[in-house]
């Protein structure tokens, strides 16, 4: 049993994965998201917090970790049959990572590269990321995940850009302005403004507190539109 991680961050006006170059066989110097073996004394979670941690020094006690599934083709691993739990989680433009154990290094990537073909990701890897791509990108239509992108204290502006960065669409300002403020418990105002070299300031806010949008901000246009 093995565990793996997407964590994702904004960089850059992209979204980026966090990714290891590994450092022995299987696949020795291919790139990979970080994880390992289960130790016997551990729970998932906690195997999950450790691989992280050794092999990117990324805190994840400082991410909302959560299982996305688990994956167990009998081929996907050469070492043998091994079953791996796969978890997600999204933070604001994260730190540099810094290599350990058996990652020769620690790089954040552009998804978009990372997915593209002929870049060769470790076991199958490609597969978990694209499924946790839309895992994101379906979260953000039902739960207030997206504000986990944005250090507080955020304008919607800077809302919004985590919406058009991950779902790859432009969003009208003022739609999608009148539907986070509508929605309660999305954002609250901290009563501060940002200062801008042009134009009016803007208004600043901190997440509010809420785990579900309803109604929902829907990709098809339906509420954004």
């Amino acid at each position: 049993m093995t565990v793996d991680l997407v964590i994702f961050t904004v960089r850059d006006d992209a979204l980026h994965v966090l990714l290891v170059k590994r450092g022995k066989e299987p696949f020795m110097g291919d790139s990979a998201l970080p994880g390992g073996y289960v130790r016997p004394d551990e729970d998932l979670d906690a195997a999950a917090l450790r691989e992280l941690s050794e092999e990117t020094g990324v805190d994840g006690r400082e991410l909302r970790l959560a299982q996305l599934r688990a994956y167990g083709d009998p081929d996907r691993d050469p070492r043998g049959r091994v079953i791996t739990v796969a978890y997600l989680a999204l933070g604001p433009d994260l730190p540099d990572p810094v290599a350990g154990t058996d990652a020769a290094d620690a790089v954040w990537v552009p998804t978009q590269e990372a997915l593209a073909p002929g870049y060769g990701l470790s076991f199958d890897h490609g597969r978990i990321l694209s499924d946790a791509v839309e895992e994101a990108r379906s979260r953000l239509e039902y739960t207030t995940v997206a504000a986990d992108f944005c250090r507080e204290p955020f304008t919607i502006s800077d809302l919004r850009r985590v919406y058009e960065v991950i779902w790859g669409t432009a969003l009208d300002p003022s739609n999608f302005r009148r539907k986070v403020l509508r929605t309660a418990g999305f954002v609250e105002p901290t009563g501060e403004r940002r200062t801008a070299e042009a134009g009016r300031p803007a208004a600043l806010y901190r997440f509010g507190g809420a785990t579900e949008l309803y109604p929902p901000l829907l990709r098809s246009g339906d509420v954004l539109g």
